[in-house]
């Protein structure tokens, strides 16, 4: 390669016996023997033991005496095999050391805040010392990972005759349901760029602009609160084409995942992915993401207890209930209860079956023959019950189904279910404010037929909006995208917008609609949490190289930190609050 190297530290194999080897890289550990010094010498591709013998290289043992953890080193030697019981079968190169003729130390290293091999280091001191962490087998294999991932999708997206084309980052503000990041201009006071959510209007411009198969990898911004899967920036995999079917933009994301799976080594899923309406989702999985890799569906008996002289079912909007496959004592069922209580509910009611047959429950002796028979289920198993409005039905259920899936061991994890959920409703009510919403954004375009439902039953319209859904979690979101200026300013309008409103948020890109725009659709897939999902990783954080902390917060750079006076004055802005800390 050069003076340094002539090949990585984790390429020596038995082959390479009697050959001189330069290797460099950091001193995992070093064990002096009283004679000989061992040295575990590490890069990205792995460990190799040099052997440094002061009656072989005199200078390079005394060299040895000096190193330390952490120090970076350059060796040059020859390359033996290792006796027989000093084999190390847990490394590749464990067949073999170096017995080192000269040794330089490059680097020194102070004292580490943490050891590498452990693994029980605080988050916050990792990320504050992130250029050790990164050196961690555990980093260098996830960003390595989400390299190979990222680079099978563009393999794919160019196989499919896409083109990557970059667009602006900094933009006038849209409503995507999330906060903007403000950008104030110097030269215009008062105004601001809001950095972009998504490239949406872009890359819907591209299709009228005659663009028609446009992808890139985009970055991505949006203030909001952080969790496990979520970051104020993160990047996605951003699609459009021109005259699509639906099924055309499904078979473009499915040809990316599977590139994605063959990359990485692991069995791809069978073409085409199963389809779920959103409808048949949530009734049978209380939830648009469904994990599908375990039973437990929900049933409903809202009909069969309309007459019940259980009250509670009875004057229910929905009634609605799970078979779990085990007696649950009274403590788990009061633990299961103030669960279910964390997510709205006011109870959880239920049916024992014991072993024996027998049912044993509260509410077993205001419930019919009828009922009783509706709610049939094996020996050995809990019925457990949600009855209020749809959607707290909905979401009860949901997140219990997923809890008992956990807690049972009903998940086989080794199983890769991937799957899409479509036929979305076009709007859902605000709960703040009563009036309609998108559900996907406001570009999207309803379900054929359901444009004459968007003022006379704006809950009733479906929409072409779909979801792309791994073992239960949403990797990314699409539509086939509204490509008329006038049904445009009738969702506008059924969201409380009014035409002035609409053309003062979106003038220019409802004229570029009156310009002949072609039908078209999309697809945003997320890079971080589809990487963290083939990691194994519940956290995106793990397959960042730079991310923040819930707060919000960089302990690497310090960021964010405040400014000067000077600088905000030259941006005509003015803190409200004087108590913030101004910068010197």
């Amino acid at each position: 390669m050069n003076r340094w190297r002539d090949l990585y530290c984790g390429e020596l194999r038995p082959n390479d016996v009697g050959r001189t080897a330069t290797v460099a890289g950091w001193v995992a550990r070093r064990r002096d023997h009283g004679g000989l010094i061992f040295i575990d010498l590490r890069d990205h591709t792995g460990i190799v033991q040099l052997v440094v013998n002061p009656e072989r290289a005199p200078a390079a043992a005394e060299a040895a005496h000096a190193i330390r953890s952490e120090f970076v080193v350059r060796a040059v030697g020859e390359v033996v095999a290792r006796a027989p019981e000093a084999v190390n079968s847990n490394i590749a190169t464990g067949e073999v050391e170096i017995q080192v003729d000269q040794l330089e130390l490059v680097a020194r290293s102070e004292p580490l805040p943490f050891q590498l091999d452990d693994d029980n280091v605080e988050e916050p001191l990792r990320l504050r010392y992130r250029y050790l962490d990164l050196r961690r087998d555990r980093m260098q294999r996830n960003l390595r990972l989400s390299h190979t991932v990222v680079a099978a999708i563009r393999r794919s997206m160019e196989e499919q005759a896409f083109i990557d084309i970059w667009t602006p980052t900094m933009t006038l503000g849209t409503p995507e349901g999330a906060r903007d990041f403000l950008v104030p201009v110097r030269l215009q006071p008062g105004t601001f760029f809001a950095l972009a959510q998504s490239p949406q209007l872009f890359k819907q411009t591209f299709m009228i602009g005659g663009l028609d198969r446009y992808y890139q990898i985009a970055t991505c911004w949006r203030d909001e609160d952080l969790r496990a899967d979520r970051q104020f920036e993160f990047r996605q995999l951003d699609l459009e084409l021109a005259f699509p079917r639906r099924d055309d933009v499904m078979d473009v994301l499915e040809r990316v995942v599977v590139a994605s799976f063959e990359a990485v080594g692991r069995t791809p899923p069978e073409r085409p992915f199963p389809r779920l309406s959103y409808a048949e989702a949530m009734l049978r999985y209380g939830s648009d993401k469904p994990d599908t890799r375990f039973g437990l569906e929900i049933q409903d008996a809202t009909e069969v207890t309309r007459g019940s002289e259980f009250g509670v079912f009875k004057s229910a909007e929905r009634v609605r209930f799970l078979v779990a496959p085990k007696v649950f004592s009274r403590a788990e069922l009061q633990r299961l209860e103030e669960f279910a209580k964390e997510w709205g509910a006011k109870g959880l009611a239920y049916l024992v079956v014991e072993e024996s047959g027998e049912v044993r429950s509260p509410i077993a002796k205001f419930l019919s023959e009828d009922e009783l028979a509706a709610f049939a289920a094996p020996p050995g198993s809990t019925i457990l019950f949600a009855a209020d409005t749809q959607a707290m039905v909905e979401r009860v259920l949901g997140v219990l189904r997923s809890e008992l899936g956990r807690q049972l061991g009903l998940i086989d994890e080794a199983q890769d279910d991937l799957l899409w959920v479509i036929d979305f409703p076009l709007f859902l009510r605000d709960e703040d404010t009563g009036q309609w919403t998108f559900v996907h954004h406001p570009f999207t375009s309803p379900l054929d037929g359901h444009e004459d439902l968007i003022e006379s039953d704006p809950g009733g319209a479906l929409s072409q909006h779909y979801d792309l859904i791994w073992n239960g979690w949403e990797l990314g979101s699409g539509s086939i995208r509204v490509h008329r200026q006038e049904v445009q300013e009738r969702v506008f309008r059924a969201m409380g917008m009014t035409d002035e409103e609409a053309h003062a948020k979106f003038g220019w890109f409802l004229e570029a609609l009156q310009m002949g725009a072609p039908p078209h659709g999309g697809f945003a897939l997320g890079i971080e949490r589809f990487v963290a999902l083939f990691a194994g990783e519940a956290n995106i954080r793990e397959i960042i190289a730079f991310p923040k902390t819930a707060s919000g917060s960089d302990p690497l750079t310090g960021s964010p930190a405040p400014t000067t006076q000077e600088r905000l004055s030259e941006l005509g802005i003015r803190l409200a609050n004087p108590e913030v800390e101004i910068g010197r």
